[in-house]
C-alpha cells in the first residue's frame, strides 16, 4: 500500500467551521500534521482557531499549496465538496 500522507503533506479541512471538522483539525495539528487551513463556502477570509478559511479548495491550493484534503461535511453535500 502506498503512503498517501507524509510529513510534507499540506492538508486542508473541508468543513473546518463545523464541530467535527474543527475538532479533528485541532487534533491533527497537535499530533504534528501540517494543517494549512480549511474550506467552508461563504466563510472565506475568516479564521477559526488560528486556521485560515477559504471559500473553495481552488483558493486553498493557490494560496497555501494544499495537496491533501480531509472531508467533514454532511453526506448530502459530500459530492459537491
Amino acid at each position: 500500500m502506498a503512503v498517501l500522507v507524509d510529513r510534507n503533506s499540506r492538508i486542508i479541512t473541508q468543513g473546518i467551521t463545523g464541530k467535527t471538522g474543527l475538532f479533528h483539525s485541532i487534533q491533527c495539528r497537535d499530533y504534528g500534521s501540517k494543517i494549512v487551513g480549511g474550506v467552508t463556502p461563504g466563510r472565506g477570509g475568516t479564521t477559526v482557531e488560528g486556521f485560515p478559511v477559504w471559500n473553495s479548495c481552488y483558493e486553498a491550493v493557490e494560496k497555501e499549496g494544499a495537496n491533501v484534503s480531509m472531508l467533514f461535511v454532511p453526506p448530502p453535500a459530500a459530492g459537491d465538496a
